[in-house]
């Protein structure tokens, strides 16, 4: 059994206590300075917890408290959800309030340049931001690799365009003023609408870095500069944010590394620490892994209200509004096979990270209790229908032992695995009937724990 997906635990510490500390509101009547005491105390401990800012988490909480005590009571809802709606708007508020967009120059190309520390993942970040510019935003662009001084930087920076078919400008001095300027001037002559210049870093702050990227702000006038963080750092995430914008006066941050942090503190602190709203997170190496930020997405997320939003976007993709009608009325007339199963599959694969995606449902997560989601948990599931005839995958009821077995050894499982897949399936046939017809979001949830994952 693989370990639980790394992106299921972002904020997973945070959460589950704040959780827990909304529960003692559970029961009361109303609002009161003494009821809500030990819940503020809890919500600071967590954030702490979470490595948050002290003065970030007092604030925070303060704040909290006093919109609590000083707010009418409404009578359409209970205390614990009216508390819970004061620290979800808080949440949202100490994230940036609203989503921050990327400038875009009046006259092309924009010019966007990458600062950081060595091993904040720049350079990945570099060419994720291509991929997202050009797949999502129509862009043009042409990468720069400025970071002239890490060895094989320019190599790997070239081995990321590739797999987008994005250009990179390089040289082969050690001067990166000279490469900033000249890909500029390259993306001009090849009419390219944007630049994105990745730029070196060091493994702490020094005088050299900050003014090598000084003298690049200088040279190109960059339209955006972001600055990359691995939020893994913590507090020293936090620390070297600030000092970075007190020298070359960023436009926004970008959070990596989100998938191997549980605790989330550094997103909490950073925005409020150094007044610059966060534009991007990354939860993982793979070129899709990245994600505007959603102020108000991520604080649903944290507070276990899901993601619904994310998630229909992704799945909006991927599934074809007519495909979609189509699968419907199988699904209704019994007809939905291993065929349609397998090609399902596939597309939900294509959406992202599934625990990712469970964790935009609300209440998914519970509802999936402890089980553990495998990155490869649908391989041996196409292995197994790949292994087996049409007729065999259009008609499963004709799977008797002997087909079980050939299949297994094509398929490199065992005949136990497919006949838990066979059963798994059929439970799923059975959900989907029902919800076609019922709509009911519980329903899906309870029906989430049929699928043929981190068994």
């Amino acid at each position: 059994m693989a370990e639980k997906n790394l992106v299921n635990k972002m904020f997973e510490d945070l959460s589950s206590k704040l959780d827990k500390a909304f529960q003692s509101l559970k029961g009361e009547a109303r609002i009161t300075e003494v009821n809500i005491a030990e819940t503020v105390r809890e919500i600071r401990r967590a954030l702490l917890d979470a490595d948050v800012n002290y003065e970030v988490a007092r604030q925070f909480t303060a704040d909290v408290k006093d919109e609590v005590l000083g707010s009418d009571v409404l009578t359409s809802v209970n205390p614990g959800q009216q508390f819970t709606k004061i620290v979800y708007d808080k949440l949202v508020e100490t994230f940036g309030g609203e989503k921050a967009d990327i400038a875009k120059a009046d006259t092309p190309p924009t010019v966007i340049l990458i600062a950081g520390l060595q091993g904040s993942g720049k350079t990945t970040f570099t060419g994720k931001l291509a991929r997202h510019l050009k797949q999502e935003h129509k862009r043009n662009p042409l990468l720069a690799a400025a970071d002239v001084y890490r060895p094989a930087a320019v190599d790997q920076l070239k081995t990321l365009a590739s797999q987008i078919d994005v250009p990179v400008y390089s040289i082969e001095q050690q001067d990166a003023v000279r490469v900033a300027k000249e890909a500029v001037s390259m993306a001009k002559s090849l009419a390219l609408d944007t630049v994105i210049i990745d730029t070196a870093g060091r493994l702490h702050v020094d005088e050299n870095m900050m003014n090598e990227v000084a003298e690049i702000k200088e040279a190109v006038n960059p339209h955006e500069i972001l600055f990359v963080v691995d939020s893994m750092t913590g507090q020293d995430a936090v620390n070297t944010a600030k000092e970075f914008n007190e020298r070359i006066d960023y436009n926004g941050v970008v959070l990596t590394k989100l998938d191997g942090d549980t605790r989330g503190g550094a997103a909490l602190s950073i925005k409020t620490v150094v007044n610059k709203p966060i534009k991007f997170v990354s939860t993982g190496e793979k070129l899709e892994a990245l994600s505007p930020f959603y102020p108000d997405r991520m604080a649903q997320r944290i507070l276990g209200m899901g993601d619904v939003v994310s998630f229909v976007e992704k799945a909006q993709k991927e599934f074809d509004e007519k495909e979609a009608e189509k699968l419907q009325k199988k699904i209704k007339s019994d007809k939905f096979d291993l065929n349609d199963f397998l090609e399902q599959i596939q597309k939900i694969k294509k959406m992202g990270d599934f625990g990712d995606l469970v964790n935009m449902i609300p209440g998914a997560s519970k509802a999936l209790d402890d089980t553990e989601i495998d990155d490869d948990a649908f391989k041996p599931i196409e292995a197994i229908i790949l292994s087996m005839t049409p007729e065999e995958r259009q008609n499963p009821e004709v799977l008797n032992g002997s087909r079980r077995r050939r299949i297994a050894r094509g398929s490199g499982t065992t005949v136990r695995e497919i006949n838990q897949l066979m059963k798994q399936f059929d439970q799923m046939k059975k959900m989907m009937k029902t919800m076609s017809k019922m709509g009911k979001m519980g329903r899906a949830m309870q029906g989430l724990k049929n699928l043929p994952i981190g068994r």
